[in-house]
């Protein structure tokens, strides 16, 4: 775990490149776990390659970006952005809030969610909408939804209030 500002750790495995910054300081980070997390889910995608930056960042600095980028007034959990695709090849970025996670976990009430459980979940879902996932329509969120458990349980993680299952694929966009 890291708490220092902007701790970078770049993992070449197979051909995908992923970087974390950490650019807060209030909440504990499980860098090799979040890279990967999001390893796996672009190993369970169409990509053979990809570069993919992770960055934790707080909620001031989430809402500006929210405000600059979707025009939303707001801070929010997670963004994420696809700078470049092609055929097989993914560049793209994933900017969740720490802040954000904690709070949110300290409101499940649920002794096992935790704020490193938040975080991973807000990396799983930002990987998700970079390969192709969306969860615009009710449809799309339930495929999001299965993505998720999908991915947290590959982690040694379960949603709270959810049974295990023997899913033994992950859900396509």
């Amino acid at each position: 775990m890291n708490y220092g500002i902007a701790a970078h750790e770049i993992l070449l495995l197979d051909h995908f490149e992923l970087s974390l910054a950490n650019q807060q300081s209030a909440h504990a980070v499980d860098e090799e776990r979040l890279i990967a997390a999001a390893r796996r889910v672009l190993q369970g995608s169409r990509f053979t390659s990809a570069s993919v930056s992770l960055a934790v960042v707080d909620d001031p600095t989430i809402h500006t970006l929210n405000r600059r980028y979707l025009g939303h007034d707001y801070p929010t959990d997670v963004l994420s952005f696809v700078l470049e695709q092609r055929e097989d090849h993914l560049e793209g970025e994933v900017v969740f809030s720490a802040d954000t996670a904690a709070a949110v976990a300290a409101e499940a009430n649920h002794p096992a969610w935790t704020a490193a459980e938040e975080q991973l979940l807000y990396v799983i879902h930002g990987m998700l909408h970079l390969v192709g996932f969306d969860d615009r329509t009710e449809a799309d969120a339930l495929r999001m939804r299965a993505g998720e458990k999908f991915y947290l349980r590959q982690c040694g993680v379960e949603l709270p209030g959810t049974a295990p299952h023997g899913e033994s694929r992950a859900p396509s966009p």
